[in-house]
């Protein structure tokens, strides 16, 4: 397998996802924590998951939409006794907390705290994630829901969640920034390869997981990134409802977001067409292993996997990522 393009620690990180255990540091990624009486509620009604029916202990995906149902961020949100942490993209966190600052009104009782400098972010991942959270000692969320979370005190984690952030098996832990490098240890020391944000982005591109400025911008709605996970279709009414209501119904969705392998590099932005005909846009790029890949919206009506296409004036092939789903719920 060749490693072109791909630095030796990040090809050894990537290789650990697949057939062991990775740690990557996510910590400059945003934490907001959401208090007081409303939180629930309010949040439910900011985004496309049912945040109200959760309780302390369980969490989702749920992605932030603005009044058109155009794609602010996909969040992940923890219910906990007396808040909700929501872990939210790097590039979005000053502007969600002015963003969700706007929409709590007089009699409103939420409270926005920005957390992100006090803490840290984990993500475990891979097929042997398990073990390493045994010898944490969080044994008892092993096979549990995705979203759900418990305390461990004695590694003084905010929490320790099913869910890796990506779609492969693991963990993500929030923890206080003063036991930032203990605890990265003790992981390191349970059999964990160190991965960076380099590798975490291939992986982002690999498996689809949709990104700010890449793939969630005003041009895209959720139903278009393939994130049905993450939208409730019998919760009452929220910000971009109507919109994401009416292309479920009538099943209206124009484009959907597609891997594509490449036979050389392309750039981001670049017009995918088959023939003369514009059916798309690349909107992310890495190397991999044994070639190119990116991620791009197509056209629902040009087709998807298996398709050749042109990006530039690179060839390429449409494939399925795991991250995303073009199905509409039954």
């Amino acid at each position: 397998m060749s490693t072109s393009g791909i630095d030796a620690n990040d090809a050894a990180a990537i290789q650990a996802v697949q057939d062991s255990v990775a740690v990557c540091d996510r910590s400059f990624w945003g934490r907001i924590k959401v208090s007081d009486d409303d939180r629930l509620r309010f949040l439910h009604n900011q985004s496309t998951n049912d945040i109200q029916s959760l309780k302390p202990g369980q969490g989702c995906d749920t992605v932030m939409v603005s009044s058109t149902a155009r794609s602010i961020d996909l969040v992940t949100a923890y219910i906990q006794e007396d808040a909700v942490l929501l872990l939210v993209s790097p590039n979005r966190r000053e502007f969600l907390m002015g963003w969700l600052d706007r929409y709590i009104f007089f009699a409103d009782k939420v409270q926005l705290t920005d957390i992100t400098d006090e803490t840290a972010t984990f993500s475990i991942i891979g097929p042997k994630s398990d073990a390493v959270i045994e010898k944490l000692g969080a044994a008892a969320i092993i096979g549990q829901a995705y979203g759900t979370h418990i305390s461990i005190p004695s590694v003084s984690a905010s929490l320790i969640a099913v869910g890796s952030g990506l779609a492969t098996l693991g963990y993500t832990l929030i923890l206080p920034a003063s036991d930032k490098e203990k605890v990265w240890s003790q992981i390191l020391e349970a059999g964990a390869v160190p991965m960076s944000d380099r590798a975490w982005e291939k992986l982002r591109i690999l498996q689809g997981r949709p990104a700010p400025d890449h793939e969630l911008t005003e041009e895209y709605n959720p139903l278009e990134a393939g994130l049905w996970q993450t939208i409730s279709f019998n919760k009452g009414c929220y910000i971009g409802q109507e919109t994401i209501a009416r292309l479920n119904t009538y099943k209206g969705v124009k484009q959907h977001l597609w891997g594509v392998h490449l036979s050389a590099p392309a750039e981001p932005e670049s017009v995918i067409t088959i023939g003369d005909e514009k059916v798309g846009k690349l909107t992310s790029y890495t190397s991999t292993f044994d070639g190119h890949f990116g991620l791009g919206y197509i056209r629902t009506k040009a087709g998807g996997a298996g398709l050749k296409v042109h990006v530039g004036e690179v060839e390429g092939e449409v494939v399925e990522v795991p991250f995303v789903s073009h199905d509409y719920p039954q």
